[in-house]
């Protein structure tokens, strides 16, 4: 099956991303268990770096980045899973998915009309 790409906004630095991103949107966490289910958003356009950063997320939990994502896709939340790479699996767990835990306005270098790029660290 090929990849269904995510609509995302033309930006002044899209031309750089050239990797492709799976994501999966948290869909709900079970009140009493904690369970976590997710939905297979599609595939979306990237640049990354894998790099161990000192961060924290928006409600001021610190944590040690793995990945940092850079896109222009505008709707990646705090608490979806990303994967660098294609794959149609429905668990991101089995996909060795990372959970996103900061998103970020990043490098409007341009000031460019539309949409901004965002930093995802997970």
């Amino acid at each position: 099956m090929p990849a269904v790409y995510l609509a995302q906004p033309t930006t002044a630095s899209s031309w750089s991303y050239r990797q492709t991103a799976t994501l999966w949107r948290l869909a709900d966490t079970a009140e009493w268990s904690g369970q976590t289910t997710y939905t297979l958003a599609g595939q979306f356009l990237c640049d990354h770096s894998a790099e161990s950063r000192r961060m924290a997320s928006a409600s001021g939990d610190e944590f040690v980045s793995r990945l940092l994502i850079y896109t222009s896709l505008p709707d990646i939340k705090q608490g979806d899973m990303v994967l660098v790479g294609v794959s149609e699996l429905a668990d991101p767990f089995a996909a060795g998915a990372q959970e996103v835990r900061a998103v970020a306005s990043w490098a409007d270098t341009f000031k460019a009309e539309g949409a901004p790029d965002f930093r995802v660290a997970t």
